[in-house]
Order: C-alpha cells, then structure tokens, then sequence
C-alpha cells in the first residue's frame, strides 16, 4: 500500500509553489484576452483554385501585427480569417498580400511568352484570391456576460456543496459531510488556478491569447477535476460505513490506494488522446488541448495528493480544537 496522505506536507508544498507561482503571473501579467473577449475584424475570402493549408494562410500574414489570427475553413473554397479591428489601409494591405502569396506571384511564375498558347502569359489553373465579405464584430463574450459569469459559477459551486453534502450525509463522522465538498471546490480551485498561470506565462513570453475554446477547456477541467475528486471520496465513504471512523488516516489511505489504479488508468488513457491531438491536431487546437493536457495532469495530482490529505488536515485541526475546548 502507497503511504499517500503521510507525504502530504510535501505535496501540499510542492502545490503552494505552483499556486503561488500562477497568482504571481495572474497579478503580474495578467490573462491575455483574445478577440472573443476584445472583437475584431471578420475577412472571408475564396480561392478559386485549391485552398491552400491555414499554416500557409497564416504564414503570409505573419508580417501584419494581427494578434492571433484565427483561421477556419468554411465550405469547400473559403476560409474565414479573425484577427484585432484593423483599418481600411490594413484591410487592403492584407487583401493585396494574400492575392500576390496566392494568385499574383503563381500567376507570374507560370507565364510563359513564348508559349503560343499563352500568348498573355497566364496560366488558367492559377488560384485566385476573392473577397466575399470584411466587417467588424463585438466581442462574443460580453463584459455583462463576464460579470454574470461570477454569479453562475457561485450557484455552481454551492451546487457541487449541496449535492457532496447530500451524498455524503451517511457519513458525518468524523469529518462533516459538507466538508468533503469545500474540499472539493478547492482541488477544483487549485487545478484552474494553475492552468490559468501557465496561459499568463504564455501570453507573456509568446503572445498567446484566451478565447471561447480556454474556457470550454477549463469547464472541462473543473468537471473532471469534481469528478475524479468525487470518486476517491466515495471509496472513502465506503470503507467509513464498512470500517468506521476508528483510524481516519488508515481510512482515507485505503481509499486512495483503492481508486489509484483506476484515476491513473482513466487520465493515461485519455492523456495519450489529449497529446495525439495536442501534436497532430493542428495549430487551431494547439492551446485547447495544451489547456486541457494541462488541466488532467495536475487534476489528477489534485484528486490523490492535495484533496484527500486535506481532509486529513481538517479532521486533525477539529480533533485539536475539540480536545483544547474540553
């Protein structure tokens, strides 16, 4: 049996400096809000040849200070491009750059004057660059929206409280049921606040940008982080109703032991899928699943080595304040 809650000191130090280190980075730098935050600018354009790879597209605009330039396919021959709110000068820069890359330049490569098939010196099957549509858009995440968001994730919160409490309610001793709960919400806390510091120090060093895809991704993490969470807890649970309360630390031991085979197997397994598409998947995912690969890993970590060795912290501090009270 792995002695897991008698190295808690050391996990929860290790875990104090990373939180540590992400709140610096939150204060410090900040989250770097992209256009779904912010708004922007919409360009759709059309190739009439074969479109070429969004890496391409993106690469020929890598000499505009665009921001980070969302790129997605739409239909067969259009890509639809999303970058900061540009002005028109701008708008007709990138239009022209984009027709020379991949119309102009081609075009004058496979002229061939003394072709008399050719005699104006252009080829047919040269893709051309079309402009469908160039507007501005808002932001998609309103400041209301981001202010209503606080009270949403409150009510979840005490949601998660209730529902741990309610579950747990046979088991009150010697650690109140609620309690599992408040634990819950800060293994939760501690996995997000990580993932988040990680995306500060991106946004400083590389200029990466958070948009609607980071916070489906930490949605994500907080599902899986309650999720794992819950699962040791209830093989605690059981092993209370089956053993009783006698030895805690025994208790909550056993129990993490029990449900550690499978919190790693299920993160192994779905970790292997995050990496194929965190290396394979292209650059339009790249950060969700660098979110999400983050998110598992310490969410894992959370589950065994931070949320049970928490619970062993408080049943110690009631047991003291309970003796200092007689």
């Amino acid at each position: 049996m792995i002695p897991v809650v008698k190295y808690g000191k050391f996990s929860f130090a290790v875990s104090g400096l990373f939180i540590l280190a992400s709140l610096a980075a939150l204060i410090v730098f900040g989250l770097k809000p992209g256009i779904d935050f912010t708004g922007g600018s919409l360009l759709e354009v059309s190739f009439t040849g074969e479109r070429p790879a969004q890496a391409i597209v993106l690469a020929a605009l890598d000499k505009f200070d665009l921001g980070a330039v969302q790129a997605q396919p739409s239909g067969e021959k259009n890509l639809l491009l999303r970058f900061r709110f540009i002005t028109e000068r701008e708008h007709q820069e990138i239009l022209q750059t984009l027709r020379l890359a991949f119309g102009a330049e081609k075009r004058a490569e496979s002229a061939n004057p003394t072709d008399p098939a050719d005699p104006a010196g252009q080829a047919e099957d040269v893709p051309q660059v079309l402009e469908q549509r160039f507007e501005t858009i808002g932001p998609t995440v309103s400041a209301d929206l981001r202010e209503r968001s606080w009270i949403v994730a409150i009510v979840v919160m005490a949601a998660i409280v209730a529902t741990i409490w309610y579950a747990f309610r046979g088991v009150s001793r010697p650690v109140a049921s609620w309690k599992y709960g408040i634990v819950a919400i800060i293994a939760l806390a501690h996995d997000t606040v990580i993932t988040m510091g990680v995306f500060a120090i991106l946004g400083k060093l590389r200029g990466v940008q958070v948009d609607i895809p980071f916070v489906v991704a930490l949605l994500t993490i907080i599902g899986y982080s309650v999720n794992n969470t819950i699962v040791v807890f209830d093989r605690i649970r059981e092993n209370l109703i089956r053993h009783g309360s006698a030895s805690f630390a025994d208790t909550v031991n056993a129990g993490v032991n029990q449900s550690f085979a499978r919190t790693i197997n299920t993160s192994l397994t779905t970790l292997f899928a995050l990496v194929a598409i965190l290396f394979f998947g292209g650059d339009s995912i790249y950060y969700f699943s660098l979110a999400l690969t983050i998110g598992l890993v310490v969410g894992t970590y959370s589950c065994l080595f931070i949320a049970s060795p928490l619970l062993l912290v408080w049943e110690s501090w009631q047991r003291r304040k309970s003796r200092s009270g007689q």
